[in-house]
């Protein structure tokens, strides 16, 4: 019980940060309850997957699919592009702390004399920025990869429509 308080209590509060996102990118009004929906739904499958063992890079990338398949029903019924609810969404999954790790382990490494101390460092750096790095590949491949499977034509064929 405890677990799911916890889950929706980090969605609730991604909800929120995904709704100053929205309104700092000047969305709709009308879409900012469905970003805050998906927000918390993205952030409570990412942490989800994460309770049942998986790495927090696969949590964020399946959370962020989930994003942008609901986006992609969301932008239908709302009648926008699917990247004015799926951006917003997916910003309060991006790895704040491991970016802010990696850069005090930089700032820490430049001051090191002793060679065991900064290997130490080094790795604990090298680890945050690379956990930091492929979260952030997840999530951009994530909320793409609906976006392109759910496409029936090419863009060239839609340009080309268009000058006819």
């Amino acid at each position: 019980m405890l677990v799911i308080i916890d889950l929706l209590g980090k969605g609730l509060w991604a909800g929120i940060a995904a709704i100053g996102f929205a309104i700092l990118f000047n969305v709709p009004q009308r879409a900012l309850t469905p970003i805050w929906f998906l927000a918390a739904l993205g952030t409570i499958v990412k942490y989800t997957m994460m309770h049942f063992g998986l790495s927090i890079i696969l949590g964020s990338f399946i959370g962020s699919v989930s994003v942008g398949i609901c986006a992609l029903y969301t932008a239908r019924h709302f009648y926008a592009p699917p990247l004015v609810f799926s951006i917003p969404s997916v910003i309060p999954m991006i790895p704040g702390a491991f970016t802010y790790n990696m850069m005090l382990g930089f700032i820490k490494l430049s001051n090191l004399t002793d060679s065991s101390q900064y290997i130490d460092t080094l790795s604990f750096t090298t680890n945050n920025g690379l956990k930091a790095l492929f979260i952030l590949m997840g999530l951009a491949t994530g909320v793409a990869i609906p976006m392109l499977l759910a496409r029936k034509e090419s863009i060239k064929n839609i340009e080309h429509n268009k000058t006819k």
